[in-house]
């Protein structure tokens, strides 16, 4: 049986891309520093994928195990020598931290004559391969590189499904949102895997679903919030807040009809297909988890500011989305790291200082003036 390694075994990586793997055929090698996790996947083998529908359907996974990468990493470099896919979903910022061990694989497996290895990055990140593939080269020496680069493919995708956090302590077992999109950019042929889709040009896709669905929970989570809700559900049941989704996704629409040319009625249909994912009650999916790590989430490529800096810069309408930018800004849930560093600098060094260094916005552009008008009039709300 043919080997995927993944890195992450988190609900994510359980629910979603190693479920599809295992669901085609390949035995699953999760690398985690969860220990409790890695443990029980080696003892039970298995764990169930459950569908958040009102009739619940369960899909049992299989083949799979687990190994944890800060004290078994001969037996990962081992792994990644035998795999075919190697694969992450473990967040952006993390993918630094993993890459010293992904380099030794990788080159491990180059001077053994392996078949080809293709590696994939899901992450919420445009381009999360490639930063990886940054990662991992700056600790191989030219000659390695070379042998990597002739031997792996790094293949950029885009992923979409909803995975809340979990309530049922000490079960494998994850609870997920029926949908899901996993696309992955590739000009050659590469094996087949359940539920991925292979385009020649990924942006279009990857662009369309950050900046509807990534957006659009933001929006929901930072808005929400500021109107003490608890999940995304009951938020967008209030109507000012549902609006305020709309016509924020209506700029972000704009921009993307106009720089890929899409069907502005298909588009729409696909914006009120993502609203009414988020309404799904059986998720309670938390406002609090949706709006966590505001700094990541307020970065320069991310799912704020760069539909906001691509509209303006189209001649298009900003409005909306500068007023989620300021609701993000005002994210200070006291159990969230990222948020109480972000309240902690607006504190010190005040909103201009934290827009440039954080969000890479000059005080001189109208998007940041937009930005800090609806910030301080939100803050005296």
């Amino acid at each position: 049986m043919k080997k995927v390694v993944h890195f992450g075994a988190g609900n994510i990586g359980r629910g979603f891309i190693g479920a599809l793997f295992s669901q085609s055929g390949y035995h699953v090698v999760f690398v985690d520093i969860a220990e409790q996790i890695i443990n029980q996947l080696n003892e039970d083998k298995q764990y169930n994928v459950k569908l958040a529908i009102d009739e619940e359907q369960t899909m049992n996974i299989q083949n799979v195990s687990g190994l944890n990468n800060m004290n078994q990493e001969k037996e990962v470099i081992d792994a990644i020598k035998e795999a075919a896919f190697l694969t992450t979903a473990i967040g952006p910022n993390i993918l630094p931290r993993i890459a010293p061990l992904i380099a030794k694989g990788l080159v491990a497996r180059v001077n053994e004559d392996k078949e080809k290895l293709y590696v994939i990055a899901c992450e919420n990140q445009i381009s999360a391969t490639d930063l990886l593939k940054g990662y991992i080269m700056e600790h191989l020496d030219e000659t390695d590189q070379n042998k990597v680069l002739a031997n792996v493919a790094f293949l950029n995708s885009a992923v979409d499904r909803i995975v809340p956090i979990q309530h049922n302590q000490g079960s494998l077992d994850v609870l997920v949102e029926p949908y899901h999109e996993w696309v992955v950019e590739a000009t050659e042929e590469i094996p087949p895997i359940e539920g991925m889709k292979i385009v020649p040009d990924l942006a279009p896709f990857i662009e369309r679903k950050l900046f509807t669905v990534n957006t659009g929970h933001a929006v929901i989570a930072y808005f929400g919030y500021l109107a003490h809700k608890e999940t995304i559900d009951e938020t967008l049941a209030d109507e000012v807040i549902y609006n305020q989704v709309k016509a924020t996704l209506k700029e972000t629409g704009a921009y993307l009809i106009h720089e890929y040319n899409l069907n502005p009625d298909e588009h729409q249909q696909y914006i009120e297909k993502i609203i009414s994912r988020f309404e799904n009650a059986h998720l309670k999916d938390g406002v609090t988890r949706v709006g966590r790590s505001p700094l990541r989430k307020l970065g320069p490529d991310d799912r704020l500011i760069r539909p906001a800096v691509q509209a303006q810069k189209a001649g298009l309408s900003y409005t909306n989305l500068a007023k989620a930018i300021a609701a993000a800004l005002l994210f200070d849930h006291q159990e969230d790291e990222e948020a109480m560093k972000l309240q902690t600098m607006l504190e010190e060094q005040g909103i201009v200082r934290v827009l440039q260094e954080v969000c890479g916005l000059n005080e001189a552009n109208e998007l940041a003036q937009e930005v800090i008008r609806h910030y301080h009039d939100m803050k005296q709300a």
